[in-house]
């Protein structure tokens, strides 16, 4: 692979409130300068809601030497105001860019689903359940979304390039069957489970057989025993409270495993890395509301659903997980771009 990287959250806004509280500048610097040292990165994957956050962690990025992409993530926004944080971060973008550092911008991610506007629906558990609710009902719903959803990339892509003159990509889930001549990378969330296993290879050698780069985000697992199988649903453990979303228990006992989330991180970049893949974004490195804690009741340790690759302690404290040292040893002997050398890519 050309550029290994990892996913790194600046914070995901719902309903006006961010998914982590305090922006810590000086940390995240610190996390940072961990996922190009010690993980052995080369890029990293800026995902979050607040523009201003993206711009500030992917000037200390573009300053340790990363390759920057930016990935605005809106939650439940319509289309007008997608728009304009998509137009707003291509600035912010661009400013990074103009300092010599490579930038690729994500013109957002998984859109049909996390924006209203694609799929009748003003929560993404009211999207999901309209578009996968009835089957019979289940085509036609996706290619109205298909339809929605280019009209709106077409129109955002121009604006995206007016403002920002680097590469330009978007995270897609397969069934939006996005039109790549948009794009320059093709960029698809491909999350493995049980039921899809033995045909996955071949899929990913299908969509890297084309003339674009292909990168993959998105792709990760939970720390309880089985949410490998269940991977694009892993998360589903955690109950949260209904009205601000909040993580708030485990909905069982589940055993810890990290061993399997590890092999599960380890055997998809085997894969990717087999089939031809340009750029890899696990996701991700931490989710600080998903705090672990391993005494009491273990529905209270919230980590169990978190695909991050360290475990993060109510007091923001973390330590790596398993799947830390799996994805540092697959990128330490893969490494084809010296992370502290821009001038080589």
């Amino acid at each position: 692979m050309r550029a290994n990287g990892i996913a790194y959250s600046t914070g995901f806004v719902s309903d006006g409130v961010n998914s982590v509280a305090r922006f810590d500048l000086t940390a995240v610097r610190r996390e940072l300068t961990v996922i190009r040292d010690d993980l052995h990165c080369t890029a990293v994957h800026l995902v979050g809601g607040d523009a201003r956050r993206l711009e500030d962690a992917g000037r200390i990025a573009a300053e340790l030497g990363l390759e920057v992409w930016l990935s605005p993530y809106p939650i439940d926004l319509p289309p007008d105001e997608i728009h304009a944080l998509l137009t707003d971060v291509a600035d912010r973008a661009e400013r990074i860019r103009s300092t010599g550092a490579e930038v690729v911008l994500v013109a957002g991610v998984e859109l049909s689903i996390m924006g209203r506007g694609f799929i009748d629906g003003q929560r993404i558990e009211d999207r999901l359940d309209r578009l996968f609710g009835d089957p019979a009902a289940r085509g036609a719903r996706i290619a109205e979304a298909r339809s929605r959803l280019d009209g709106f990339l077409r129109t955002a892509v121009a604006a995206i390039r007016e403002r920002f003159h680097g590469r330009v990509t978007y995270a897609a889930i397969p069934y939006e069957d996005v039109d790549w001549g948009l794009f320059d990378v093709v960029t698809l969330e491909l999350i493995r489970s049980a039921e899809v296993a033995d045909g996955f290879p071949a899929a990913v050698r299908s969509v890297t057989s084309g003339d674009k780069p292909v990168a993959i985000t998105g792709f990760g697992t939970a720390t309880w025993r089985g949410a490998a199988d269940v991977a694009p649903r892993s998360m589903d453990v955690l109950e949260t409270d209904p009205v601000t979303r909040a993580p708030v228990r485990i909905n069982g006992v589940h055993e810890r495993d990290e061993a399997g989330q590890a092999a599960y991180y380890g055997e998809l970049l085997d894969i990717f890395d087999r089939e031809g893949v340009d750029s890899t974004f696990p996701y991700l490195f931490a989710l600080s509301d998903f705090p672990h804690r391993p005494d009491g009741d273990p529905r209270d340790d919230l980590d169990l659903a978190s695909p991050g690759i360290v475990k993060v302690f109510d007091d923001l404290t973390w330590e790596p997980k398993i799947a830390f040292g799996t994805i540092a040893d697959f990128y330490r002997t893969h490494t084809t771009v010296d992370a502290g050398d821009a001038s080589a890519r």
